[in-house]
């Protein structure tokens, strides 16, 4: 690690801690050089998989828009941000658990939804009804209605579909 004060390539790790968690590691560093001592933090570097839509273009996957989705469907809900933030990291260990390079939005839409149903029904229906793209009532009632069926009953029916 290079001396942010003399820029010497060579420096010592004097104390290493977990940090944040232990998502990532404190190290206390000093210049061989110059003797300043600085602290680094250092975190694995993950590389999400890119998102396939619907129309065949390739994004890169975008933590915002995941976040700023999933908050719009839970406006004015009373669910508490730490069962968001542990709902958006499921979803992440999801993507990176898949070990593909690319991941279908479809997919990534039906792990965004199965959190939802999770979190608040309301905030479920919200989302289901601009993902799916609902054209009137009908459609509601009928989500509505999946939404009240039991586990098994759910199961079952997605099977179906397959």
């Amino acid at each position: 690690m290079r001396c942010p004060f003399c820029s010497q390539p060579d420096t010592k790790v004097i104390d290493s801690r977990l940090a944040n968690d232990g998502d990532s590691v404190r190290r206390r560093r000093e210049c061989i050089t110059c003797g300043e001592r600085f602290t680094t933090f250092e975190s694995a570097e993950l590389v999400m998989p890119r998102i396939v839509k619907s129309d065949g273009t390739r994004v890169p996957f975008d933590d915002d828009k995941l976040q700023s989705g999933i908050m719009r469907a839970l406006e004015k809900r009373p669910v508490e941000m730490e069962q968001v933030e542990a709902s958006l990291n499921r979803i992440k260990h999801k993507l990176r658990a898949t070990g593909d390079r690319e991941v279908k939005s479809r997919q990534l839409g039906e792990w965004v939804m199965d959190e939802l149903r999770e979190l608040d029904e309301v905030a479920y229906v919200r989302f289901a009804s601009v993902y799916r793209s609902f054209q009137d009532v009908s459609a509601f009632q009928e989500e509505i209605k999946r939404l009240q069926e039991s586990p098994d009953e759910q199961n079952s029916a997605k099977k179906r579909e397959s």
